[in-house]
């Protein structure tokens, strides 16, 4: 019974919001619009229809679906039982989201109606509990079934801090993704960090319109606002025109895009049509800020308070911040360490070293996962020497700004996605006209990095740009298909063989 007492685990965040604000607006999605008191109810009758059908703490349930109210409660709903949510990336295939399915064990899946014919060439028969938001299907029962359950009394599992509460895909420099591992106990503490220091606020009106299926949007705002009672706008997608639409119709106080979302309001014709002056704060994330575009937002936008979160999923996310009075003098820094974070370099033997010397960016924080999921050697290695190896290079000057100057584990951040290069690499060799390829990311106005390919090709062969980008679409998720393509007549190496990326980008920058 103290544990009960004591719990303050992700399930109980929204019954207590519920309790300060039952009859304020917590959710709007499209035509709803949803009470805390309300959102509550829907969140326990989903739960308890969910352990009706079996499902229990412990067990993983994926949810395949782009934002929308359901996504919303199943996600609480789970959480409330104590059971482990595996959010996934609706742009992936069949076969990437069977590896997902498989690797995390998932017992139950929710999907969106639109997205049920990747589920079903994804699904095998370990997946017994079936839903899907619309019209139920043969083998899928319809989301609606589960939230109108008659029991809206409150399950009352008990989730221990450091239970696992989420199971997030993110990609690394190996050709599978790998399940970083949350608990409660990261997540709320990551909560905090982001609520003081991104200056949040029970009083904001936010629109959340990046996809849900990503930490930056799930866990750095829509928890947070809901933790805090806030007023938070789910839209489906990040549509500019619809993004600038609610801004001006619900008077939204608050906004998060990555670089790629914030260059696509500025060009829209709408923002200048928009009356935009309720907005007060703005966040950027998931890649590189451009400073010129970093300009643009403070002239055309000289109200907002602009934030820069930088971290990883396996931080849950945040790390460190830049406040919004040093966007302009601390051009193209990462910020200094979070609330709740600590932040150094070192160097290849984990060595802590000077201001302006370039190393790994490691951290030491409970924000921090608790592993990948059954995966204890890379585990081990991330968490080597008592510090999270965030494979990302950068440098931290004497007052302890962080900057970061490259990625360690040869990651792609093309327009906010993680691109492994590797996978993309492994792609390109299934095609039988490729001798040798070099996968990596190159600037881009639009998608920030653009992922782009090197391609020696065999002697003989004859293979084209737009022949090898088909082939790749019908492997690959539509955003690790190479936006470049270029034959080389062969890729420059070390001495030890390996594939000089640095010089490669260099050349073709």
């Amino acid at each position: 019974m103290p544990a009960l007492i004591r719990q303050h685990s992700l399930g109980d965040l929204l019954r207590r919001s519920a309790a300060r604000h039952p009859a304020k607006t917590a959710i709007v999605f499209g035509d709803l619009r949803q009470s805390y008191a309300d959102l509550d109810r829907a969140v326990n009758r989903t739960a308890n229809a969910l352990a009706a059908r079996g499902v229990a703490k412990g067990d993983r349930f994926a949810v395949l679906s782009h934002n929308n109210h359901a996504f919303v409660v199943a996600y609480l709903a789970l959480a409330r039982l104590g059971a482990i949510s595996v959010p996934v990336n609706f742009m992936l295939r069949a076969e990437e989201v069977a590896y997902v399915l498989e690797h995390s064990g998932a017992s139950g899946m929710l999907v969106e109606e639109a997205l049920l014919p990747v589920a079903e060439a994804a699904v095998t028969g370990k997946v017994s509990v079936r839903g899907v938001i619309g019209a139920a299907r043969d083998g899928w029962e319809a989301f609606t079934a589960w939230s109108s359950h008659d029991d809206d009394a409150e399950p009352r599992a008990e989730v221990a801090d450091d239970d696992p509460i989420q199971i997030m895909y993110t990609s690394g420099t190996e050709s599978r993704p790998k399940g970083a591992t949350l608990s409660s106990r990261s997540l709320i503490a990551q909560y905090v960090t982001c609520m003081v220091d991104g200056e949040m606020s029970p009083d904001d009106v936010e629109v959340h319109a990046l996809p849900l299926y990503h930490c930056a949007q799930l866990h750095c705002f829509l928890t947070p606002g809901l933790y805090l009672g806030a007023t938070n706008i789910v839209l489906p997608g990040a549509s500019p025109a619809a993004i600038l639409a609610t801004i001006e119709g619900e008077r939204a106080t608050k906004l998060f895009c990555p670089p790629t979302v914030w260059i696509s309001l500025l060009r829209h014709p709408d923002f200048d049509r928009r009356d935009l002056s309720s907005l007060r704060k703005g966040y950027y994330g998931a890649s590189i800020m451009p400073v010129e575009v970093l300009k643009e937002i403070a002239a055309r936008l000289p109200e907002v308070r602009l934030f820069n979160f930088y971290g990883q999923t396996e931080m849950a996310p945040v790390a460190t911040i830049l406040r919004p009075e040093e966007q302009l003098t601390r051009l193209g820094s990462a910020g200094r360490p979070a609330l709740n974070v600590e932040t150094r370099i070192v160097d290849d033997q984990d060595e802590p070293v000077p201001p302006g010397v370039v190393g790994e960016i490691v951290h030491r924080s409970p924000h921090a996962m608790l592993g990948y999921w059954n995966d204890p050697d890379k585990t081990a290695e991330a968490f080597r020497g008592g510090w999270f190896h965030s494979g990302d290079l950068g440098v931290m000057d004497a007052d302890g700004y962080l900057s970061v100057v490259d990625r360690k584990k040869d990651m792609i951040k093309s327009g906010g996605e993680n691109v492994a290069s590797r996978e993309v690499e492994e792609a390109i060799y299934q095609h039988p006209g490729v001798a040798e390829a070099a996968v990596f990311g190159l600037p881009d106005d639009r998608w920030i990095e653009a992922v782009t390919a090197a391609v020696v090709p065999r002697q003989g062969a004859e293979v084209t740009a737009e022949e090898l980008t088909a082939f790749l679409r019908e492997r690959l998720a539509a955003f690790k298909v190479p936006k470049r393509v270029v034959f080389v007549p062969e890729l420059p190496k070390n001495a030890s063989g390996k594939v000089l990326k640095r010089e490669l980008r260099d050349t073709l920058a």
